[in-house]
């Protein structure tokens, strides 16, 4: 290619230098011209993103990812196991960022939606007795929860052992309780009381269902100094000839909560003609995840850490079709609690029979002060396969 014919070369010597300007060489033929030097274009510093963070902690992220959030000003928060509720760390830290736009990088974050609703509930730092927003929280290399309950309703010694002192006294036993167990286990263990909402009664009652549904202020006294004291609250349902749903929602000023979860007992769920202590009552499935939606819906609505909701049963046939559980939604932890009384190889018989064909759940045990033999102790207690996630003395 000719050179540019204005560019010169000026020689070395002036008394050598030629009539005329001597021109440059052509470049041989076949001989391409020299690259320019590459440039790279303009740029500048990106506008840092406000209100965002980068969910990481599930699987390895690429360094690249990690640099590009930096520079963008994204803040990373690790998240082990992929549910931000999980952790009273995670709690905390997006709890102090309260994120308007999140990126999670991992499959096991789930779906957006299911995404959004835990980081909004991890985003209002409320946690659950023993840390974080799940009742049983499954981490690896970090603790679980564990729950050691009373079992009973106030002023009423003969329904069982929450009711033989006085609010204070109460909690002292139940915490007294719960530490017997700590020595037996990694996890955290934590004092619960069970209170019986709704007591199974005799006579039908000015309403005729054959409950008597307690008054929420009857119950509040406890209910909040169980909370104050780093205690977990699970409210009975004994619903008599009603449903189990019309007797949560009587209950819902409690269950706004943090700290109170429900049980059912479907031992106490008559059908029209029946009555209590002629007939063991039962429940259908169906009304079952009914109460399981209603809770979930309840939880989410508010924005609530999980609750637990306990199904109690010592027969297959106390809940028809158990098979068909909802066990879906995410707000709500599902435990059957095997609450049969008697000698110990009828109580592990019960056991193993609830276990067969049983959906995916925690499970519970009960231990009778005065009518199990003999009543086991807590050794004996955690020596049962699969060790239990709750129990409950009555």
């Amino acid at each position: 290619a000719a050179a540019d014919p204005a560019a010169t070369a000026a020689p070395a010597d002036p008394a050598a230098a030629p009539a005329e300007t001597a021109t440059a060489a052509p470049t041989p033929s076949g001989t391409p011209s020299p690259s320019p030097t590459p440039t790279l274009p303009p740029t500048r510093a990106p506008e840092v993103l406000t209100g965002a963070v980068l969910l990481t902690g599930v699987t390895a992220v690429p360094a690249a990812a990690l640099a590009n959030a930096a520079l963008a000003g994204v803040e990373v928060v690790d998240v082990p196991g992929g549910d931000p509720r999980a952790t009273s760390a995670t709690v905390r830290a997006l709890a102090e960022r309260r994120p308007t736009h999140v990126v999670a990088l991992g499959d096991a974050f789930g779906s957006p939606e299911r995404l959004a609703t835990r980081v909004a509930t991890a985003a209002t730092g409320v946690e659950l007795p023993g840390g974080g927003q799940l009742v049983f929280p499954a981490v690896a290399g970090l603790p679980g929860k564990r729950y050691v309950a009373l079992y009973g309703t106030p002023g009423t010694p003969a329904l069982g052992v929450l009711g033989e002192q006085d609010v204070p006294a109460t909690l002292v036993r139940a915490q007294g309780v719960a530490d017997a167990y700590r020595p037996l286990t990694t996890d955290t263990v934590v004092p619960t009381a069970e209170i019986i909402a709704t007591i199974a009664s005799a006579g039908a009652g000015p309403d005729g269902n054959y409950s008597q549904e307690r008054p929420v202020d009857e119950l509040r006294p406890l209910v909040e100094a169980a909370g104050a004291a780093g205690h977990t609250v699970i409210l009975d349902l004994q619903p008599g000839r009603t449903d189990f749903v019309t007797q949560a929602q009587l209950y819902a000023d409690l269950l706004a909560l943090p700290h109170v979860g429900l049980a059912l007992d479907p031992e106490w769920r008559l059908a029209p003609d029946q009555v209590h202590l002629r007939q063991i009552g039962s429940v259908g499935i169906d009304e079952v995840n009914a109460v399981v939606a209603w809770l979930a819906d309840f939880t989410a609505q508010r924005a609530l850490p999980q609750k637990m909701l306990v199904l109690h049963q010592f027969s297959l046939r106390m809940i028809g079709e158990r098979e068909r559980l909802d066990t879906s939604r995410d707000e709500v932890a599902l435990l059957i609690h095997a609450d049969g009384q008697g000698t110990q190889p009828a109580k592990a018989g019960t056991w193993t029979a609830l276990h067969a064909g049983a959906p995916p759940v925690r499970w519970g045990w009960k231990n009778f002060v005065d009518e199990d033999e003999p009543m086991l102790d807590p050794v004996q207690t955690y020596a049962v396969q699969p060790v239990p996630d709750l129990v409950t003395y009555q």
